[in-house]
């Protein structure tokens, strides 16, 4: 599991969170997927820059379908630090912003200082356009990797929480 979710899981887990583990550089491509088919629902994708870079790809996809609920933030620490801080192309210059706007991706803002990325983020959710933000962060992971919630356990939570959304979404 890599450290954005871990620090996610000790922020405080809840049942609409997918915690993606032995799946590196896919969580924006769920993402994707989960805003597709759920178009009327806004869909937080929390990514790394080693997770990204893994699968740079899901960019262009993610700007040629061009849903407009995604907002996919990107914490670049310029390392992996889950396996033992080794560091990413960030490290040596490649820009992911960059990336992003080449890729085509709509909206591209950059978080960093954290006023400006609380500033994007609630634009972003507040907007009806498909974003990525890419914030620069230090490379200070959580003390433990471990979590208290077994990988089926958050999937089956997770796929509920999904159709209760979905099934509410049919209600009205």
């Amino acid at each position: 599991m890599g450290a954005v979710a871990a620090e996610l899981y000790t922020l405080g887990h809840r049942p609409n969170f997918f915690y993606l583990e032995h799946a590196m550089g896919l969580a924006s491509s769920m993402g994707l997927g989960i805003a597709v088919a759920m178009p009327r629902h806004k869909v937080v994708v929390i990514d790394g820059d080693g997770s990204l870079l893994m699968n740079l790809g899901t960019l262009s996809t993610m700007a040629r379908y061009r849903p407009g609920n995604p907002v996919h933030i990107v914490f670049d620490n310029a390392s992996l630090l889950s396996v033992g801080g080794f560091p990413t192309a960030t490290a040596t210059g490649t820009d992911l912003a960059g990336v992003a706007r080449a890729c085509a991706i709509p909206q591209v803002a950059e978080g960093r200082p954290p006023e400006r990325l609380k500033q994007a983020v609630a634009g972003a959710l507040a907007g009806g356009t498909l974003t990525t933000i890419v914030s620069k962060v230090e490379a200070i992971g959580p003390k433990s990797f471990h979590m208290d919630l077994p990988l089926l356990e958050n999937r089956f939570q997770f796929k509920r929480a999904l159709e209760a959304l979905r099934y509410k979404a049919t209600e009205t």
